[in-house]
């Protein structure tokens, strides 16, 4: 039974280091790992190049039940294309938070999250994965992180991968998006009942990663 398959969910807001920590949880428990907020973003993406209003709740649906992904070797691959690269652009990012706020889109990828709950075991990543798609996982953690740590964080992102980034708009997009995701009515941004929390704003990814193992070491004691 799936319900009986361990998941660790991880949630937070953009840039708070949940992407980073969950992989790492997931490659030290020889986990499978799903980053929620790729969903989104691919179907955000697919809005983008198909040139649909990201206001059109039902057409942004149907382009994302209709997606075709895999997850390979650390790359997304959206049909036979590597999007890796394109769904990290502050744009789709952007427009990713817009259409998250939509029921309907949120309900076309529900289905395809619970598919990867997998033996023997899942490190899940998002902002709803606690409190809506996985909520019997055995750990929840909520990170976070000030706005300031979380935008300096992006902005290296962005600059490795050789995105152009300028620190004060990307502090105003991510208080914007924490504001949306936030206030949304469609599975608002909150903790989890029973969720750790864990602010990583002067934490390592190594002090952050061995904090959820050690709650998972005790979790699975019980």
């Amino acid at each position: 039974m799936a319900s009986s398959i361990p998941v660790i969910a991880i949630d937070g807001p953009t840039a708070s280091g949940k992407g980073t920590v969950s992989q790492r949880v997931a490659q030290h428990l020889g986990f499978h790992y799903l980053d929620s907020g790729a969903l989104y973003r691919l179907a955000a993406l697919c809005a983008l190049r198909a040139g649909t209003d990201l206001a059109d709740e039902a057409s942004v649906a149907a382009l994302a039940s209709g997606m075709k992904i895999r997850f390979v070797d650390g790359q997304v691959l959206l049909g036979s294309e590597d999007v890796s690269t394109a769904i990290r652009a502050e744009e789709v990012g952007n427009s990713a938070s817009r259409i998250a706020a939509h029921p309907a889109v949120r309900t076309a990828l529900v289905a395809l999250q619970l598919g990867f709950r997998c033996a023997p075991g899942l490190v899940a990543d998002g902002r709803d994965m606690g409190t809506v798609i996985f909520p019997d996982a055995g750990l929840k953690v909520f990170l976070t992180a000030s706005a300031q740590a979380r935008a300096q964080r992006r902005y290296k992102q962005l600059i490795d991968k050789g995105f152009p980034a300028n620190m004060l708009d990307l502090l105003k997009d991510l208080n914007e998006r924490d504001a949306r995701d936030s206030n949304r009515a469609a599975s608002p941004l909150r903790p989890a009942e029973g969720a750790h929390l864990l602010d990583t704003s002067d934490m390592t990814a190594e002090q952050a990663v061995a904090q959820v193992l050690a709650w998972h070491a005790a979790s699975r004691s019980l």
